[in-house]
């Protein structure tokens, strides 16, 4: 689920906000039309209010779950001019991995916070079941037309999770062709994170040591981070039956961009896990991670939709790299189909890979030199993401719609660079998910 505080781009805890972001970005994959219910119902002649709500429920394989209300609400108060507002509210539960890897003796692994352990089985993945965590968000937007071609959009947003607090604010200007065929667009936004993670902020690449230990252990406390987005984009009639979109995005991230409870298991050269010479004597055989303290993002996207006499095609494709070292591409495939009398099924078809980051490690090795930044983080491994789902949708009458949408996911991960024991370990098991979302339109 990447991705706080999306806000115009395409673009991606309980105690343990870590696995938030991994929540997050498979929640956009997995809510990327979660307001969207294709072609809306027959608007009344008059209405001023369009509400859209929906129920999502996310739900990994022995992993975490998460239930997610979304209501949006857009209202005309002038010619052209317009109101928006929405609200959403997530809750997430279950079991999550940190970072460290199975191995064939029982493992006791230190919570990130620092005051509890909890126990994994040999030759299994490490999963943390204490997950928890709740965020609630709301964004506004003011659409304001200067002229019949000309327009602007204001927004701006607030989230709040139990360890992590965002604002952001957004703004868009978009011009049309004289036949208003075409549309230039340009978006920026800006956000401010902070964290205030439980217990403290973990050392980088420092030891992760038991809460009852009696070594010492230098804690930090909260930490900020910015972002900037910048989007340009165009819209192009093709002809009475197709539209194209294509956008190119760039997005600048600073600060403090490590995952403050991720952590990385130190092995010996024949890949079994152990405290490494001179570390404190209550020591743990793990390490911290580290990230660096910048990331730039481009993205190049683009979209054609193209109506057959009655069915409708979406189909796009999404290109990210980063200076991490990820390159990510995005082909998704949707086809509207009309059943008659208000009805439609729409199939739909994604898949995703991407490469590792230039610093995702499995382990680290005892004895050697740290490297500059390092994380096990399953997130910024190669991975391959396939989600294939049905969606329903029937007008109850011509100012309301109901809609319901079920799909599966596989995400499975390329696995390279195991050193002795760790090659006969699933070191990387391939993750399965459901999703199934309810939702219904009305204009008011």
């Amino acid at each position: 689920m990447q991705l706080k505080n999306r806000q115009f781009s395409q673009n991606n805890s309980p105690k343990n906000s870590h696995s938030k972001l991994s929540i997050k970005s498979k929640l956009t994959m997995a809510t990327c039309a979660l307001l969207q219910a294709g072609t809306q119902p027959a608007q009344a002649e008059g209405d001023e209010w369009e509400i859209d709500t929906a129920m999502l429920y996310y739900s990994e394989d022995g992993r975490v779950s998460v239930f997610e209300p979304v209501i949006s609400a857009k209202k005309e108060i002038d010619d052209d001019e317009f109101l928006t507002f929405k609200l959403i509210y997530d809750t997430l539960t279950g079991s999550t991995p940190y970072g460290a890897a199975p191995t064939d003796s029982v493992q006791t692994i230190t919570n990130p916070s620092g005051n509890s352990n909890y126990t994994t089985a040999a030759n299994e993945l490490p999963l943390n079941s204490t997950f928890r965590d709740t965020r609630s968000s709301f964004s506004a937007g003011w659409s304001i037309p200067l002229d019949r071609l000309k327009r602007v959009t204001m927004g701006a947003n607030i989230s709040k999770e139990y360890d992590f607090s965002s604002v952001g604010t957004s703004a868009s200007y978009a011009v049309d062709s004289i036949d208003r065929n075409r549309t230039y667009s340009i978006g920026i936004s800006y956000s401010s994170d902070k964290w205030d993670p439980i217990g403290g902020k973990n050392p980088e690449l420092g030891y992760m040591i038991d809460g009852e230990s009696s070594s010492p252990q230098n804690k930090g406390g909260t930490d900020t981070k910015a972002n900037t987005d910048l989007i340009l984009g165009l819209t192009q009639v093709i002809n009475r039956s197709t539209i194209m979109q294509f956008n190119l995005g760039y997005s600048n991230s600073s600060g403090y961009l490590t995952d403050p409870y991720r952590y990385i298991s130190i092995v010996g050269a024949d890949g079994r896990p152990l405290v490494e010479t001179g570390a404190p004597t209550d020591a743990f055989p793990y390490r911290y991670e580290k990230r660096p303290d910048s990331r730039s993002r481009n993205t190049f996207f683009w979209r054609t939709v193209h109506h057959l006499t009655e069915d409708v095609i979406n189909t796009s494709y999404r290109y990210f790299t980063d200076d991490w070292g990820i390159n990510a591409h995005t082909l998704d495939f949707k086809y509207r189909y009309e059943l008659g009398k208000g009805q439609y099924l729409q199939p739909h078809v994604r898949y995703y890979t991407q490469t590792a980051a230039d610093f995702y490690v499995n382990s680290l090795t005892a004895g050697e030199a740290l490297p500059d930044f390092a994380s096990a983080d399953y997130r910024l491994r190669d991975l391959v993401t396939t989600t294939v789902g049905l969606k329903y949708g029937i007008n109850l009458d011509k100012n309301s719609e109901f809609n319901v949408r079920a799909e599966i996911m596989n995400q499975s991960y390329n696995v390279d660079n195991l050193i002795g024991e760790q090659n006969n370990q699933d070191i990387a098991p391939d993750l399965d998910a459901i999703i199934l979302q309810f939702g219904y339109s009305l204009y008011w």
